[in-house]
């Protein structure tokens, strides 16, 4: 069963592939179908099969030779991992479900944040709606209303105090509504572990790549993938973490 889990996730992957290059450049994810960026040949199905194809192909195109990024089986192997972590927990469930849809939308919203500094509202929106739809399944609809708007009001609050003091955009507005779509999911509790473990993140690998000449202070870092990991991470063992450090 894990096999076959494993092999869902990777397909999943392909398909979030395509909607992490289509979405931002405002094109369709079904059609048409998948096709070299470079050279724009069709691709074949016996070269769309996750991961093993990139390492066939040795990460070019069939037709044009060009590389291929490795952010292509990156993804795939990233869904696939958390699909298997996801049904070891949860099992096959309908939390397993939402949590997959949960996951994967992230995964696409942090790698379009990551080469194109956005986070489209159809990830962060559209998070929320399925928030407050496993809100309403749990009998917690509340719970995930409150969530929200907590996320959404303390990361807005930071936003603004930042662009006070350093007289600059310090947060921007799609990290304000993704951080209020995990709140459906999280919670009070786990909007503030995201947020504090995420800004930990953002900071520790900021420093780094300031002391490697990558960025400087003044250059945009995407701050979408600290929150996604860090929600992840809460729902896997921030919980636990919370429990055992305050008691509740």
């Amino acid at each position: 069963m894990i096999v076959l889990i494993f092999i869902f996730g990777l397909v999943i992957g392909s398909f979030l592939n395509v909607c992490i290059y289509r979405i931002p450049r405002g094109k369709s994810i079904v059609y048409p179908p998948s096709s070299c960026p470079v050279c724009g040949a069709r691709i074949k199905w016996y070269d769309n099969i996750p991961v093993l194809s990139y390492i066939l192909l040795e990460g070019r195109c069939r037709s044009c030779k060009s590389k291929i990024s490795p952010v292509y089986p990156i993804v795939e192997l990233l869904s696939a991992i958390y699909t298997v972590l996801v049904y070891l927990k949860f099992g096959l469930t309908v939390d397993f479900t939402f949590y997959l849809i949960f996951g994967y939308m992230l995964i696409v919203g942090s790698f379009i944040d990551l080469f194109h500094y956005i986070i489209p509202d159809g990830i962060s929106l559209g998070l929320a709606f399925i928030g407050l739809l496993f809100g309403l399944y749990k009998h917690a609809l509340v719970h995930s209303i409150v969530g929200f708007a907590f996320g959404f009001v303390l990361l807005l609050f930071v936003a603004i105090l930042g662009k006070a003091i350093f007289k600059k955009e310090a947060m921007g507005g799609g990290d304000i509504k993704l951080l209020g779509a995990l709140g459906t999911f999280v919670g009070i509790k786990g909007v503030l572990f995201t947020l504090f473990v995420a800004s930990l993140f953002g900071s520790f690998v900021g420093i780094i790549l300031m002391a490697l000449g990558k960025v400087s202070m003044s250059q945009k870092i995407p701050f979408g993938p600290y929150l996604s990991l860090s929600a992840i991470i809460y729902i896997f063992v921030g919980v636990h973490i919370i429990a055992k450090i305050y008691g509740f």
